[in-house]
């Protein structure tokens, strides 16, 4: 009994130490064309948005790796035709490269263009999955 009690603890400890590396913010795009994603946070102390990864048609990928600290995110998606997913929640982005931005306000002086994010509630839960479809 022993065994399986030292076994059981072994198992337990391992998989608290392992778990949190497997958490992330996934973006699965259910859509048929590939998605340019840019996502908006507050670390408690700044606003940030940035971008982009792509998430190829009918895949998952993690944009955001490890435990995630907030409660609320904020996307912007577009598929380059049609498909655009966004909200009122305003962030800066830059048009066409990746970027990383400090700060919601004054997006044209700093050379980024204005759009509006859609708000995730992810209720501080450490993983998240957020799909994206027609």
């Amino acid at each position: 009994m022993r065994r399986k009690t030292l076994i059981l603890a072994v198992t337990v400890a391992c998989t608290a130490l392992v778990s949190p590396a497997w958490a992330a913010f996934n973006i699965c795009n259910r859509s048929n064309l590939a998605a340019r994603v840019a996502v908006g946070r507050f670390d408690g102390t700044n606003w940030t948005s940035e971008g982009w990864w792509t998430v190829r048609p009918k895949t998952c990928s993690a944009i955001l790796t490890g435990p995630l600290q907030g409660r609320f995110y904020y996307l912007y998606a577009s598929d380059g035709a049609a498909g655009t997913w966004e909200g009122k929640t305003h962030f800066c982005v830059s048009p066409d490269k990746r970027f990383q931005a400090v700060g919601r306000s004054n997006c044209a002086k700093r050379g980024y263009d204005r759009r509006g994010f859609f708000e995730v509630d992810t209720g501080k839960k450490p993983d998240w999955t957020q799909s994206l479809s027609n």
